[in-house]
């Protein structure tokens, strides 16, 4: 990552314990974490459990909830780590040519780890049905491609490209879906299916697509998800500058957040805020509020030096990636049963919250003797 003229830290960068907490924080809505809230919730307000439920759903097609944050929040998360990772390298001697490499290395992986998450090895594909019926486009897959490009352009860039590529990704985004015109369909048609970006990954995505004729994770909406990884870049510039306190920090990535969402809500009268598309103005939203969450963590955790109860986090962020892809080779659901029957039998109405609890229980704990034991899932 290009020095920004001696303003940043050249040693070897310390870790941000936020970013590991903000990390796991983040992973705990989608290993367990959402049904034991709810339940918890439940029990003092059905009400209050229910509103919070529609929360953490994602929007058919247009609009935004908190549950749409919690994947460009981790690919934002990749952006800043990034930055972290690039100093540490090259502080350790490493070429620049080979840090490209490990960026293209990294970012097929994840796309492999995508394939393998959607069912690869469960497949026949020693026929044609095999192939044909498999799903490539994957989460893991957009955050490996987006990474990949993103971190290659910061590798070789100073920061006021990166703004440059940013404003470019979004706005040429915006103008292809607005412009271009698809056939049957027209130019400017934001209905699902008709969009230039389904048009798009039906044409040049094997395989099938999750929606039939629309997938949320295709390759067209990778563009997009590029400058979502490039804006977490930037920021991890910003948090490694020696020249700014901690506190002005995250007051500047708090004001940028509100910038972020200023503007996303503005552009999301001509281009509305929208997860399936990953559309401009949903990378500005989702960048406001990654912002906004990574200034309090940051605040709290490393400048305030609060640090009670965050393990909790830290021990699920460490292992982000392992604890998504084992609920496809391990059976908790059975290991869950199985441990806990004799108390689940007596929980009586309570069944589901404590099913919730013992199942997000024994994930935890793996996930805690993976890290006592410096176990990690390193892509």
């Amino acid at each position: 990552m290009p020095e920004n003229h001696g303003t940043v830290n050249n040693g070897t960068p310390e870790r941000l314990r936020s970013l590991d907490v903000l990390r796991g924080f983040d992973m705990f809505w989608i290993i367990g974490g959402k049904p034991v809230v709810l339940g918890l919730v439940a029990l003092f307000s059905v009400e209050a459990s229910n509103w919070l439920g529609d929360r953490l759903h994602h929007p058919e097609w247009h609009g935004f909830e908190p549950y749409d944050l919690i994947f460009p929040l981790f690919l934002f998360i990749a952006g800043v780590s990034t930055v972290y990772s690039v100093a540490n390298r090259m502080a350790k001697g490493d070429s620049r040519a080979s840090l490209q490499r490990h960026c293209i290395q990294r970012g097929l992986t994840l796309v492999l780890l995508g394939m393998l998450y959607n069912g690869l090895l469960s497949r026949d594909l020693a026929s044609t049905d095999g192939w044909g019926e498999m799903r490539y486009a994957s989460v893991l897959g957009r955050i490996g491609l987006a990474y990949m490009f993103a971190a290659l352009i910061a590798a070789n860039t100073q920061w006021r490209a990166q703004v440059i590529w940013v404003v470019g990704l979004l706005v040429g985004y915006w103008a292809a879906l607005r412009f271009i015109p698809v056939p049957e369909f027209g130019a400017s048609d934001l209905y699902p299916g008709h969009t230039l970006t389904d048009y798009i990954d039906r044409h040049i995505v094997p395989g099938k697509l999750y929606k039939d004729v629309r997938d949320p994770e295709g390759l067209f909406a990778v563009i997009p998800a590029i400058a979502t990884a490039l804006l977490g870049c930037l920021t991890g510039q910003w948090l490694r500058r020696d020249d700014v306190d901690g506190k002005k920090k995250s007051g500047f990535m708090a004001i940028a957040g509100l910038i972020c969402l200023g503007l996303a809500w503005l552009w999301n009268i001509d281009f509305p805020i929208n997860k399936n598309l990953w559309s401009s103005s949903f990378v500005l939203n989702c960048a406001g509020w990654s912002l906004l969450l990574l200034s309090l963590f940051y605040l709290v955790i490393d400048v305030w030096q609060f640090r009670k109860g965050t393990l909790f986090f830290t021990v699920i962020g460490a292992n982000s990636i392992l604890i998504y892809m084992a609920p496809r080779f391990l059976n908790f659901d059975y290991t869950n049963e199985r441990l806990f029957s004799g108390i689940l039998s007596l929980a009586g109405e309570h069944r589901t919250l404590l099913l919730a609890v013992t199942l997000l229980t024994i994930k935890w704990f793996l996930l805690f003797y993976l890290y006592r034991k410096k176990i990690f899932l390193k892509v």
